[in-house]
């Protein structure tokens, strides 16, 4: 009986890490593993996996005067600040239209908003690589029969300066129904009573949202925030898809894009292992940074 208790005790202290196992396993192969790797990458010259020469930091030296990763690097920065800047307020601005009660059919609207999410970035660039066309697609048709003749001609994803714009736009398209999900959710656990406490003391609808709305769904819109500029310098799918590439004169090429170039198409994946490791310290900075700012407007307030 002993023998049988000892090994039940045994057993039950061996239960929690045998459950974590496979986790930790898979983990250690498919993530850390790779982490690893490639930050050991980003120390040498290659031109494939096998044919390495240890460089020390001189691929994140030669990052800084790379003109193409400035490039990249600016046009990721303008794109992501350009996003969020539409992005968030239309999503909350949605999702506080959608909780109103009186909206005949809110469901279905709900569900209008946020059906461009499920296509995915592939999808809606095929998509928008044909609406986008000139003289043939159908926005430039739209925008001719209301602005006139001369939009028809207008060239989307051909012009340089129209293309960061075509790439805001339609990535708003397929965004902000997700993001407005978050924001309704945020919204059904705002106290109700503060609100009506609000109403009775006179408060507007501008100062029942400045003063009560706003504060209790703080914290997730600094999550929203940072999801959607982490989301912003991970774009790929998209200007991939709807430019065939970095577009004319490179105005769509993305951080991400850059590194695709150069570890899969020109197989130096010690570079691009360097220019993925500093888009990793470029998120975490920002985004701590971020955290950081809506923590001290939340105390301000």
């Amino acid at each position: 009986m002993r023998e049988s208790s000892t090994f039940f005790k045994k057993q039950q202290k061996l239960a929690p890490y045998l459950f974590v196992l496979p986790f930790v396993v898979t983990f250690c192969i498919f993530s850390a593993y790779p982490y690893l790797k490639s930050l050991a990458y980003s120390l040498y010259a290659t031109s494939g996996p096998k044919d390495a020469k240890f460089v020390g930091l001189s691929n994140y030296q030669f990052l800084w005067s790379d003109l193409d990763f400035r490039k990249a690097v600016g046009n990721t920065a303008l794109f992501a600040v350009l996003s969020v800047a539409i992005q968030l307020p239309m999503s909350l601005g949605l999702a506080l239209l959608l909780s109103q009660k009186w909206i005949k059919g809110v469901k279905l609207w709900r569900l209008a908003v946020f059906a461009p999410n499920l296509m995915g970035q592939v999808a809606v660039g095929v998509l928008f690589g044909v609406l986008l066309q000139a003289k043939f697609g159908l926005v430039n048709i739209g925008l001719a029969a209301i602005l006139g003749p001369q939009w028809l001609d207008q060239k989307w994803l051909s012009e340089p300066n129209n293309v960061l714009p075509a790439l805001v736009v339609v990535t708003a398209w397929m965004s902000i129904g997700y993001n407005m999900i978050y924001f309704l959710a945020a919204l059904q656990n705002v106290d109700q009573e503060l609100i009506e406490a609000a109403m009775v003391d006179g408060a507007n609808g501008v100062q029942r949202f400045r003063a009560v709305t706003l504060p209790a769904i703080a914290p997730v819109m600094a999550f929203v925030l940072v999801t959607m500029t982490v989301g912003s310098f991970q774009l790929y799918e998209l200007p991939r898809t709807l430019l065939g590439g970095g577009g004319p004169d490179n105005r769509g090429l993305t951080i991400i894009m850059y590194l695709f170039n150069n570890g899969l198409l020109s197989g130096d994946l010690g570079y691009a292992s360097a220019v993925g490791w500093t888009l990793a310290v470029m998120l975490a900075a920002i985004a701590a940074l971020q955290i950081w700012l809506s923590g001290t407007a939340k105390k301000d307030a």
